[in-house]
């Protein structure tokens, strides 16, 4: 059930696990809001430091709302989002910084049909991508990897993802396939909670300075397989904000 701003949060175990060339898995605590574009949610003014959803660091570009940019995309891909909901799970702004390593979106049409499903990654260089997936009725699709995101891989093989809209319980599961193994997984489970003053109170005080947090969380683990001699994949040039692709 949505809390008072029509919204819902996600206190999240997220876990990384790397299988090769070497082993290496870590786990992070934190927490994720799930929007309605038509209705982001529009906190008092005391929890606004807490919690804004700006269109810039979501949005590709300055100008369009949040949800134009989406329409955008989709009418390049012959999807009329008219009418239709969005979905967004996603970090809200907090203390001026928003950092998403996955952004993701559920499409339907104004009969609540799903129409499609975007995956947006985020890497530490800025840059950002969207997949547009048409899953199956578990949740279920595949792309061919199009961005860099690691350093420590190349830009080849194909993401498996299992991506349901959530309800009571958040369960994302996403696996790069190459060369016929699975050499990495990211996994993010939450139990829902309604967006409440309380609740985001409880979240930020559990998970302080969450977005931040993510951000270095990243850079620390990337240091560590730097040190392990993990070699490093040259970036190549990308525009920040490519096409969105399907598969």
């Amino acid at each position: 059930m949505p809390g008072a701003w029509g919204a819902a949060l996600y206190e999240c175990r997220i876990a990384h696990v790397r299988t090769s060339p070497v082993r290496h898995a870590f786990t992070h605590r934190t927490y994720l809001w799930l929007v309605d574009l038509d209705h982001l949610p529009a906190l008092p003014w005391p929890l606004r430091p807490l919690a804004t959803f700006q269109d810039r660091g979501h949005a590709r570009r300055p100008g369009p709302s949040l949800r134009r940019d989406l329409e955008r995309h989709l009418d390049g891909e012959g999807i009329d989002l008219t009418g239709g909901r969005v979905l967004m799970l996603a970090h809200a702004r907090s203390f001026g910084y928003v950092f998403n390593p996955l952004t993701v979106y559920w499409c339907s049409d104004p009969t609540g049909r799903p129409l499609c499903t975007v995956a947006e990654v985020h890497n530490t260089y800025g840059g950002r991508h969207r997949y547009l997936l048409r899953p199956d009725g578990q949740g279920t699709a595949e792309a061919a990897k199009e961005f860099y995101v690691s350093p420590f891989f190349p830009v080849d093989g194909r993401y498996r993802m299992a991506l349901p809209e959530p309800g009571e319980r958040l369960a994302l599961t996403v696996h790069l396939e190459r060369a016929g193994a699975r050499p990495f997984t990211a996994t993010v489970h939450g139990t829902r909670r309604p967006a409440t003053a309380a609740r985001l109170l409880l979240a930020a005080a559990r998970h302080p300075l969450s977005t931040w947090a993510v951000s270095a969380h990243i850079r620390l683990q990337g240091i560590r397989l730097w040190l392990r001699g993990l070699p490093v994949h040259p970036r190549p040039a990308h525009a920040s904000q490519q096409k969105v692709s399907a598969p």
